[in-house]
């Protein structure tokens, strides 16, 4: 086996509203940020003008070295409108196949929608294969995205200098194509 040449990673948690704050950045910044769970959509827009969103967006960019990359998600919330429901299929962060149901509300403010809630109920198998599985139950809340929005929510905090790939479901994604995604993924290529 070949010698590995291995640099220290360096993993760092903090608040995106203030993030210069409380992260000091190395040099030019990180080679990479990762922000992946859908976690960003947690963010929500009291204020009703996304400024939070686009204040927390610039602070991650700014964290991104020149030629460094963002890789952020999001869940298909553009199927979830249009359809009333999670798309259906293999969720790539959770072993989806326990998930018995997802009852999924959307809340409009201002005939906009501001918030996706997700009920989901899930069978939890016991240790003793012989007994029924358990059923567990939660509700989790979400602003919802839409690709097109964050694409450009995502450009204009790297002020337009950067390279956007979109994926679905880490796949290589096209807006005509028919397999409809469970999440996009965002990679952002920072270039000046």
């Amino acid at each position: 086996m070949g010698e590995r040449n291995e640099q220290e990673a360096v993993i760092e948690e903090a608040n995106w509203l203030t993030l210069p704050n409380d992260i000091q950045k190395p040099g030019d910044g990180f080679d990479a940020v990762i922000c992946l769970g859908n976690s960003f959509a947690h963010l929500p827009d009291f204020k009703g003008d996304q400024s939070d969103q686009k204040l927390a967006l610039r602070n991650i960019a700014s964290m991104v070295k020149p030629g460094g990359i963002l890789i952020i998600d999001h869940r298909n919330y553009d199927a979830i409108l249009e359809t009333g429901e999670a798309p259906k299929g293999k969720n790539i962060y959770y072993k989806s196949d326990l998930t018995r149901d997802i009852n999924t509300s959307v809340l409009y403010v201002n005939n906009k929608p501001h918030m996706v809630t997700l009920d989901y109920t899930v069978q939890v198998p016991n240790k003793d294969s012989d007994e029924q599985p358990d059923v567990s139950t939660f509700r989790l809340s979400y602003y919802p995205h839409r690709v097109d929005a964050f694409t450009e929510l995502l450009k204009n905090a790297f002020q337009g200098k950067c390279q956007h790939n979109l994926y679905g479901d880490f796949k290589p994604y096209k807006t005509d194509q028919g397999y409809v995604p469970c999440y996009f993924i965002h990679v952002v290529k920072k270039t000046g």
